[in-house]
């Protein structure tokens, strides 16, 4: 037996102990498909399973059948980063894309020598990325399928920048093809290109990242659901994702894939202007605060994920890679730091996570860090002003996860838990540092005409 089929025996052992009565359903015929639902600045509280008044019948099945994670963190506050932390296991500050977003104008990508999940998987699993892009447009090798990807079906960045092509690449149209956006059908031809990519590849084990580029505004619902929602084009935006997390269902079933395949949905961060935190302070961009970290996280994988399940358990979108590389039975790169921890038996058979702590980062800058208990921020935001809690010196922020929303600081309740906390955010400072880049040149072409924007004004 050699390392991969003794890996993939171990997980389905882990969750034959898990679920006795599964033990016959547990034991896969094939490393799992693994299908990443990534939306687009979808809150903690849009959809039913957190919360939500949002009508989601098929993400509340997802939740009825998987695991619902209450405590997971994307790896950033904002797009860019966030999606280089998911689909490399590090920390974006580690990627040169740490600092705000990739702009239309802007030259930065992902450096080739960073390792996504396609490469990870990469003899075993043939992989698809349909939808959303953002890390990076520039040169003639910032496709996706330049990164490990087979098949790219998407845009380049977020829907409300310009110019916006829909670009298609493969291994027939290496340097890819572009078309004009038709913004209403963008999530639908997402989904149905993801899904004529299933049915070619049934065969063999895949991994599709499916990234909605909704409900990010502005909204453009296709007219079926246009106005069937009591929350506005933002609510009807919410509902097609979920009609087509639906169609997805439906179809693993119908190619008998469904035992065979995990579906992972999530946010790349919290909610922008519109959309609902649930009980969570503040929004995306918003610096350490769960609003704009923490978002939904349902795991359904029937025969290996126990249904029904929520756990508290601290997980970051780190996490992705390393995790997914032991449920495939595949070890992870090699010669790379990984951020990102194995979280694969707390899915299958419901351990305590192995995190201590998350690291949180506004742009480039360590500003908090959460542990199973209790979440330190060191700095927020006020008007025009970032106040840095620790250089004022007279109030500092501890908070107990235990006790509810992020509205009460404890700090001089627990002196003893505050110096600790502190002591890991020194720490993070000190191993992130050295790969801080600054501000990039787009980003302060951005702020300087801002500014210069403002002047006129006056």
């Amino acid at each position: 037996m050699d390392r991969r089929d003794l890996l993939t025996a171990a997980a389905a052992g882990a969750a034959s102990a898990a679920l006795p009565g599964l033990a016959k359903a547990a034991a896969p015929r094939r490393p799992p498909n693994f299908v990443v639902i990534l939306c687009d600045d979808l809150g903690y509280g849009d959809v039913e399973p957190y919360g939500g008044i949002i009508p989601t019948p098929a993400i509340s099945r997802m939740a009825r059948e998987g695991l619902v994670a209450t405590d997971y963190y994307a790896p950033a506050n904002l797009c860019t980063p966030s999606r280089a932390g998911l689909l490399t296991g590090r920390y974006p500050v580690r990627t040169g894309l740490g600092y705000e977003v990739i702009f239309a104008d802007d030259e930065r990508k992902l450096p080739h020598t960073e390792i996504t999940i396609a490469a990870a998987l990469k003899p075993a699993y043939v992989s698809g990325l349909f939808g959303k892009w953002h890390l990076g447009h520039e040169g003639p090798d910032w496709l996706p399928t330049t990164y490990g990807f087979d098949t790219y079906f998407g845009i380049p960045y977020s829907h409300d920048m310009a110019p916006l092509a829909v670009w298609a690449a493969d291994a027939e149209h290496p340097q890819g093809l572009s078309t004009p956006p038709d913004y209403p059908a963008l999530q639908r031809l997402f989904y149905e290109h993801a899904e004529r990519f299933i049915e070619a590849h049934r065969e063999r084990p895949f991994f599709v990242e499916l990234a909605f580029s909704a409900p990010h505004l502005p909204e453009h619902p296709e007219p079926p659901f246009q106005g069937t929602s009591k929350q506005g084009p933002y609510g009807d935006v919410v509902r097609e994702l979920d009609a087509l997390v639906g169609r997805l269902l439906a179809k693993l079933k119908a190619l008998g894939l469904d035992q065979d395949t995990v579906v992972i949905l999530t946010s790349d961060n919290g909610p922008w202007f519109e959309g609902s935190p649930g009980p969570l302070r503040d929004r995306k961009g918003g610096g350490a605060y769960d609003g704009g970290y923490r978002v939904p996280f349902i795991v359904r994988a029937p025969g290996r994920v126990r249904p029904g399940r929520r756990t508290e358990a601290i997980i970051s979108g780190v996490d992705l890679l390393p995790t997914l590389c032991a449920l495939a039975g595949i070890a992870p790169p090699k010669g790379v730091e990984l951020d990102g921890f194995d979280l694969s038996r707390s899915w299958l058979a419901g351990a305590p996570s192995p995190r201590e702590e998350i690291i949180l980062f506004n742009n480039e800058d360590v500003i908090g860090v959460r542990t199973q208990r209790w979440k330190y921020v060191a700095s927020s935001y006020y008007r025009s002003l970032t106040l840095n809690f620790e250089k004022i010196g007279s109030y500092l922020e501890l908070f107990d996860e235990t006790a509810g929303p992020e509205n009460y600081s404890v700090a001089v309740t627990y002196p003893e838990v505050t110096k600790d906390m502190q002591r890991r955010l020194r720490a993070a400072q000190a191993r992130y540092a050295p790969f801080k880049r600054g501000v990039p040149p787009a980003v302060a072409r951005l702020v300087r005409q801002m500014q210069q924007a403002g002047q006129r004004q006056d």
